[in-house]
């Protein structure tokens, strides 16, 4: 009786392993960042009517971007290593959630970098597809792209980055209350190479120096 007690305990310890595992195999990218987005808007909803910050660790990183800009009431909801179908995939929860004055978008690198397969067309195609649903849902409210940077440790993408930035800004020229900020050329040196200054050791995420660019390049069209 006791062997088989402890067999059914055991059967029942495995099989709650396996139900712990699946869900979580189950839970989608970044589903633990929204989750904390979720728990600081428990704890302090956010003003409506703010400028909305959503995109990848550019913006993640930009822990201080309030301070950069403090006429405005800034909510940075950039999670790290996304990339444009995850900020698609969770709309509803980083963009629909806050009713924004204002959408600024820093994404597409993490695009590039994750597949050789993923072109500065399917960028694109990715952007607009988000920029759509906002647009469909926000018909008034300016959007603000900022285009992909020129990362020094990812300078053999530069090309696909350039041709990225470049089918973008077209696409935004044709659409009303929209703007593109080429912070891209503003960290090219005079011989076109990435100004390595203006990042940190890893030469993906900038410093300060290089948030001061972003800071003159996206300030004179935040609402």
């Amino acid at each position: 009786m006791m062997i088989k007690k402890r067999i059914t305990g055991i059967v029942y310890v495995l099989l709650m392993v396996c139900a712990v595992n699946t869900a979580y195999a189950q839970q989608p990218p970044f589903y633990n960042d929204i989750q904390h987005f979720k728990k600081l808007d428990s704890a302090h909803f956010p003003p409506k009517q703010a400028v909305l910050f959503i995109g990848s660790s550019s913006f993640t990183f930009w822990k201080d971007v309030q301070e950069y800009f403090p006429q405005h009431t800034i909510i940075n909801r950039g999670f790290g290593g996304s990339s444009l179908p995850d900020l698609i995939r969770y709309a509803g929860d980083i963009v629909f959630a806050y009713d924004p004055k204002q959408v600024v978008i820093y994404c597409g690198e993490n695009d590039l970098a994750a597949s050789d397969t993923v072109s500065a067309a399917t960028v694109a195609q990715r952007f607009i597809t988000l920029f759509t649903m906002i647009r469909n849902k926000y018909p008034k409210i300016p959007v603000l792209y900022v285009s992909m940077k020129p990362s020094p440790s990812r300078e053999h993408l530069m090309h696909k980055m350039d041709a990225g930035n470049w089918a973008i800004a077209e696409f935004l020229k044709k659409q009303k209350r929209t703007v593109y900020v080429d912070a891209y050329h503003l960290m090219l040196d005079a011989n076109g190479e990435p100004r390595k200054e203006l990042f940190i050791d890893d030469m993906l995420h900038m410093n300060k120096n290089g948030y001061a660019i972003w800071q003159k390049a996206i300030g004179p069209y935040l609402r």
